[in-house]
């Protein structure tokens, strides 16, 4: 396993759309492993394969516990239902040190395969349901700062520099 380093905003590739996985083969199963790790060490609850610069329709998800870890590995995840709305602050390891709050579904019925290949229907709600909203939508390129409304995406647009400027500062 590798950590991989993970893209950051305005990076090109996290506006591209990931394409499908046709074949779970080992360089796949490798991505999932590496994405773990990466996720974990920088430390997240959720990355999607365009944050570490590949175009692959691949994410992992962990809102679980140190203690007691949930981790999911989703190959070629769709959502199939969502209900509910919620407005949870947000934040994303492409966007570092930026956070805002953002509209989504409360509840999500997912469809994804495992690295196993074998297809999977899992229900989710709450923190769940927005992190798989929140990667699906990497692997159709698209951030969370997208869904904010034009007055916020402004103001994220002049703050965001800066705010970058001083995480290199602190490097």
């Amino acid at each position: 396993m590798a950590i991989r380093a993970i893209r950051h905003y305005p990076d090109p590739v996290l506006s591209q759309r990931a394409r499908p996985v046709d074949c779970i083969d080992a360089q796949i199963r490798q991505l999932v492993e590496d994405m773990v790790e990466t996720m974990y060490a920088a430390p997240g609850v959720g990355l999607a394969a365009p944050q570490v610069g590949v175009l692959q329709r691949v994410i992992v998800i962990d809102c679980g516990s140190k203690e007691r870890p949930e981790l999911i590995r989703a190959i070629n995840p769709q959502i199939l239902a969502q209900a509910g709305e919620c407005c949870e602050e947000e934040g994303c390891l492409s966007v570092p040190g930026y956070y805002a709050h953002v509209r989504r579904s409360d509840w999500v019925r997912v469809r994804y395969q495992l690295p196993d290949g074998c297809w999977r229907e899992q229900e989710a709600e709450g923190l769940l349901a927005v992190a798989f909203q929140h990667e699906i939508d990497h692997l159709d390129g698209r951030l969370f700062v997208d869904r904010l409304s034009s007055l916020k995406k402004g103001i994220f647009r002049k703050k965001y520099p800066r705010i970058r400027e001083q995480q290199q500062e602190q490097l």
